[in-house]
Parts: C-alpha cells; sequence; structure tokens
C-alpha cells in the first residue's frame, strides 16, 4: 500500500489508476472493525469494473469545538496504515492541516449544510461540527474526485447531511451507506472506545441494551416519542450515563416526530465518564415496498427481478397480471374494448404468481401456464386497452395491494407508486427514450421467435401505447411527485441494478433493512 502525505503525491497516484473506478473512505484514523468493513465494502467489484481503494486520515481541526478532544484524540498512523492495507487498501492519503488547507482556515471556503438538518440531534450540541465536517469532505472530495463515497450508517445525522451536501453542490460522486458495525455486547464501533476505562467500557454497553429495550416495546405497541424516550432515559440513568439527547425523527429530513411510522429513527447521546457516545436504532413497522413505474418497454421486468433478488425483496411484476389478464380475454373470445363484457371474467380470476428455480418468473390465469404467451406481439397490442377499463383497475389493483400488506416487495408496472402503493418507500420511474425501447423491444422479439417489424414501425408502436396509457382516465401512467427519474438508455442491466440499489439504500438503511448483500 502507498502512503500518500501531499497533494502531488496523490494526484500521481490517481492519474495512475485512469480507467478504473475509484472509492474513497475519508477518516479521522485511530481505525477499527467499523473503518475496516467499510475498506472490504469498498473493494466490491461494480458494474464499471475492480475498484481502486483509497483511504484518508486526517483529524479536522473545524469539527473540534473549543472544549473538544482534537489534542487527545488517538492518532496512530502506522497502526491505521497496517489495517488498512489488511483491509484492501491501495493507497493511504494522511495530509497535514497545513497540507490540506494552505492559505490556512482562514482563507478556506467553508461549506455550510441546511440549517434544518442541523437543528436535531447532536447539531445544537456541537455548533460547528457538521460545518467542519462538510467543509473538509468536500474539500477531499476536490482533490480525489472518487466515484464512490463510503461511510458508516452509524454516524447518521453526518451520513444524512453528506448526501444532502453532494446533491445540492451536485457534486458527481456517489455516497454509499454502510450498516453499523458492533461490537460482542452491542457497542457500536468509534475511535472514542480508547477513551473508556474496562469499568466504563461495561457501563457503556448500556447504551445499545437501553436502544433494544426500547425496539421492544416498540413491537409491543409504544409508538408515543415521548414514551419511548422517557424509557430510554431511565434505562440510561440507571447505568449512571449521562444523557445529552433523545429524539425519535424521521431519518431523511432528521425532523422529530411525535410517534414512530413508517421509518423512523431513535437516537441517543450520552456521556460515559468523559467519553462522548452515540448509537440509533431504527423502528420499521413492516418490510420495505419499492415501486418502480415506467412506460412499455423500459426494461423494468428485467432489471426489477435481478434487484428484488439483491435486496431480498419479492418481485411483485405486476405488468405480467394485466397481460395474463388480455390473454384470457383474448381466450374467452371478449371484446378487449368492452368493460361490460370483461366485468364477469373478474369476479373468479385465479392469477398465481411464482418464481421458479431460476428465479424467472411463471405465470398462470386460471389454471393456464401463459408465461410466455403473454409476451406475445397479439397481447402486447391490447394490453392497454384492457388495462385502461376502471373495473379492471380496481380488482387488480386490489389483489396488488393484498399482496402487499406485509411489505418486503418490488413492485413494477404503470401505476404502482400513484396508485397502488403511495405510501412506498422508494419510488422510481425507470424510463428510456421510444427508440431505444424500440431497438430492445426488436430484440426481444427475435430471441422469442416472433417476427420483428420495422424500427419504425416499432416505434410508433410504442409512442401510441405511451400516449393511451398516459392519457387514460383510470390511474395514467405518471411520474409521481416523489419518484426519482431513472433514464436507462446507454446503461447496461448490471449499471441499472446498481444505481436502483443506492437510490433503494438512500431511502432504507442497512441497519434498517440489511439484505442479502449486506454483512
Amino acid at each position: 500500500m502507498r502512503l500518500l502525505q501531499t497533494r502531488a503525491d496523490l494526484n500521481d497516484w490517481c492519474r495512475g489508476q485512469a480507467g478504473r473506478p475509484l472509492h474513497f473512505v475519508p477518516t479521522m484514523g485511530s481505525l477499527h472493525a467499523g473503518h475496516q468493513q467499510l475498506l472490504h465494502r469498498a473493494c466490491e467489484a461494480v458494474p464499471a469494473g475492480r475498484p481502486a481503494v483509497l483511504l484518508s486520515v486526517f483529524v479536522n481541526p473545524l469539527q473540534f469545538g473549543p472544549s473538544g478532544d482534537f489534542d487527545r484524540y488517538p492518532r496512530d498512523l502506522d497502526a491505521d496504515a497496517a489495517l488498512a492495507a489488511a483491509a484492501g487498501a491501495e493507497a493511504l492519503f494522511a495530509p497535514s492541516v497545513a497540507e490540506l488547507f494552505p492559505g490556512g482556515e482562514a482563507q478556506l471556503t467553508g461549506v455550510v449544510p441546511p440549517a434544518a438538518l442541523r437543528q436535531s440531534l447532536c447539531g445544537p450540541g456541537r455548533p460547528g461540527h457538521f460545518e467542519g465536517v462538510a467543509t473538509v469532505v468536500c474539500r477531499l472530495l476536490a482533490l480525489v474526485r472518487p466515484d464512490r463515497l463510503l461511510l458508516g450508517e452509524k454516524d447518521w445525522q453526518q451520513l444524512t447531511i453528506l448526501r444532502r451536501v453532494v446533491a445540492d453542490l451536485a457534486l458527481p460522486v456517489t455516497v454509499q451507506g454502510c450498516a453499523t458495525v458492533r461490537e460482542a455486547d452491542g457497542l457500536a464501533c468509534s475511535s472514542r472506545h480508547r477513551y473508556l476505562s474496562p469499568s466504563e467500557r461495561d457501563q457503556a454497553s448500556a447504551l445499545p441494551a437501553a436502544l433494544r429495550a426500547a425496539r421492544t416495546l416498540w413491537r409491543g405497541g409504544m409508538a408515543s416519542a415521548a414514551l419511548l424516550t422517557a424509557s430510554l432515559r431511565r434505562d440510561l440513568e440507571a447505568a449512571g450515563l449521562a444523557v445529552e439527547y433523545l429524539q425519535l425523527v424521521q431519518p431523511s429530513t432528521l425532523s422529530p416526530v411525535t410517534a414512530a411510522s413508517g421509518i423512523s429513527l431513535l437516537a441517543a447521546a450520552a456521556g460515559c465518564g468523559s467519553t462522548r457516545l452515540i448509537d440509533h436504532i431504527f423502528l420499521m413497522n413492516r418490510p420495505p415496498i419499492v415501486a418502480i413505474d415506467g412506460p412499455a418497454g423500459a426494461g423494468k421486468s428485467t432489471v426489477t427481478r435481478a434487484f428484488a433478488r439483491r435486496l431480498g425483496l419479492l418481485y411483485l411484476d405486476t405488468g405480467a397480471m394485466y397481460r395474463a389478464l388480455t390473454w384470457w380475454v383474448l381466450h374467452r373470445g371478449v371484446d378487449p374494448a368492452d368493460a361490460a363484457a370483461i366485468a364477469p371474467l373478474l369476479v373468479d380470476l385465479d392469477l398465481q404468481l411464482e418464481s421458479d428455480a431460476g428465479g424467472e418468473q411463471r405465470v398462470q390465469v386460471n389454471g393456464h401456464e401463459v408465461s410466455e404467451a403473454i409476451r406475445g406481439p397479439e397481447v402486447t397490442a391490447l394490453v392497454s386497452t384492457v388495462a385502461a377499463h376502471a373495473c379492471v383497475r380496481a380488482a387488480l389493483t386490489g389483489q396488488q395491494q393484498a399482496m402487499g400488506q406485509r411489505g418486503g416487495l418490488v413492485a413494477e408496472g404503470r401505476d404502482i407508486g400513484t396508485a397502488v402503493f403511495p405510501e412506498a418507500e422508494c419510488k422510481v420511474f425507470l424510463t428510456a427514450t421510444v427508440e431505444e425501447r424500440a431497438r430492445r423491444r426488436a430484440a426481444d422479439l427475435a430471441q422469442r421467435g416472433f417476427v420483428v417489424p420495422p424500427l419504425a414501425e416499432l416505434e410508433a408502436q410504442i409512442a401510441e401505447r405511451d400516449r393511451l396509457d398516459s392519457t387514460r382516465a383510470e390511474a395514467p401512467l405518471c411520474q409521481a411527485a416523489d419518484a426519482v427519474e431513472l433514464v436507462t438508455d446507454g446503461l447496461g442491466i448490471d449499471a441499472v441494478i446498481q444505481r436502483l440499489v443506492d437510490l433503494f439504500r438512500e431511502r432504507v438503511p442497512e441497519d434498517a433493512w440489511p439484505g442479502p448483500a449486506a454483512p
């Protein structure tokens, strides 16, 4: 592993990594198992290839208050370098204050995060702290220019603020949060644990224990923030910890809430001897729901299925449900435009969606296996007509909502985020240009052995279907106000899946829903 101590060293090393994705883990040193796990995650391959991994060690004077522990903050660069090398880092950037701030602090342009994100949790008790964090991280990002920035979820407020700063400044980096790493007794790993005496170390374990006890009360029906924090305070004070704050907040806005709903963050800070401890726990009333909407031919089914497997969620192909019903309408000889004739077919409709051993979804309608048949041109041409009927939308929306009552699924279609699951934790509008979708449709038809029309004809069909879907009276295709648009032109399947994972993790932390890919 290469040690970099000047900006010239850093520039030289970065130039040598040209063509490789660059993943960056900024730290203040005194590395522990949490940092080690961040480095392991940074080493994971991404669609662009195997990354180069850079760690920085810089004890940032800007984030310490006048009474902070800057001078006594633990420093051991040799030990940090050994741990970083063993964990897979290829270089360690350890600049001096003078190197990082060549004009001195007085000449440094400061970054001030939104006040709303600094008004709760650690913000009021640590004035200037998050401004110092944001300023130095932005300085490092400008020097390193990484593709991915990895941060621990243990410092949730810091992670949330840096995500917002990166978004507001349109910095070309993906921020990846990684699950909190805990010691055997549940205490979240922290460099400041080195300050604790053996007896204080035992005492400190009361913090995660008290948070777990509060979660047990919540699971028993106690949703009130006042009651949860009162119980938490009693447990912490009984253990001899000095409570600084106890708050229940909405995770993405950090705004205090009066009761746990959806995903909530119960956070605490307490003193143990001279050491300040912070920790949190997420309260989530059901497994998450992801709604992926978009026009026909945008590749939703392919990526959604793989995305669901990666996150340990069930895959619900609502488009297949409408296609299966369309096939049944045609099979029964009913006019697809006649809602009154279709309505009786909905009474005893039996739609079954199951995954086979290879992860492919199989579709049955009233005992007929129709997985391949519903992808044919005849069904494709008429599914929008059938789906536009109010009776059809009501029947299938009801079935889909019943499937989603327990959560833990990824649903894709045309109106999932707007009509079916408006309370979904993550909403994405996945789309592509008409030209791109026509090319994909042609390739799909050829693969399935169907006649492939000219591209111009396919483009006209797709454009007309977009018009019908977006102008129908019942649940028209449109992007939900809180959905993120993802245009997939020029992106491979793996790259689209990775972007979906990143969007999901901005809204559902690994601490709340680990998924099979997380440690």
